[in-house]
């Protein structure tokens, strides 16, 4: 993890740690733009802490189950209830969970994954804050970067698939980043252009 990462994420650090040590369980969302580095943070409070660590990517609705004009419905490729009802309600109530992540490129569900009880759910991905999802999160953060930024951490991501990727879910993003604004209620918003993602 690079220097201005730790140093810019030390604050989120502290406050998930601390509802990591609490008594009931609690939920940290990360959101913010496509290449912000979501997964990155995600992955580090998950190393650091006690936490089980959720993706918003494992939530997406089948082709067969979207809306015809996705277009103009920001989150409506998301399958928010069932993240609710399958994940974060039942570790919500200390209880047990167990889902299987669907996986676009295939158009299929992975095998089953069991999470026992734990203090901690860290949610991370677009639309982790979108108001469909409908859950209390005790902790929330915005990650952002500049453009250029951002086309040059998904070009060495997505490489070949870099065109279509710009072309489909960027804007569709950016459609529910202006129509909601998940970063005016967030506790931490980060500007990431400078960390190794």
């Amino acid at each position: 993890m690079s220097a201005a990462l730790y140093e810019a994420a030390a604050p989120v650090l502290v406050a998930a740690r601390r509802l990591a040590a609490g008594q009931n369980p609690a939920l940290l969302a990360i959101d913010g733009r496509c290449g912000s580095g979501k997964s990155t943070l995600g992955a580090w409070l998950a190393e650091q802490l006690p936490c089980h660590l959720v993706h918003m990517d494992d939530f997406y609705l089948p082709v067969n189950r979207r809306r015809p004009d996705l277009a103009q419905h920001p989150g409506a490729n998301m399958d928010f209830a069932r993240l609710r009802t399958e994940v974060l309600t039942p570790l919500l109530a200390g209880q047990p969970a167990q889902y299987r992540a669907y996986v676009c490129r295939l158009g299929a569900l992975r095998d089953p994954v069991a999470l026992p009880p734990r203090s901690l759910v860290v949610v991370e991905g677009s639309y982790a804050l979108h108001p469909q999802l409908d859950v209390p999160f005790a902790c929330k953060v915005f990650l952002t970067c500049t453009p250029d930024c951002q086309r040059q951490r998904l070009q060495a991501r997505e490489g070949d698939r870099f065109a279509d990727f710009a072309r489909r879910w960027i804007p569709l993003e950016e459609g529910y980043l202006a129509a909601q604004h998940p970063e005016r209620h967030c506790d931490f918003v980060l500007d990431t252009t400078l960390w190794t993602v």
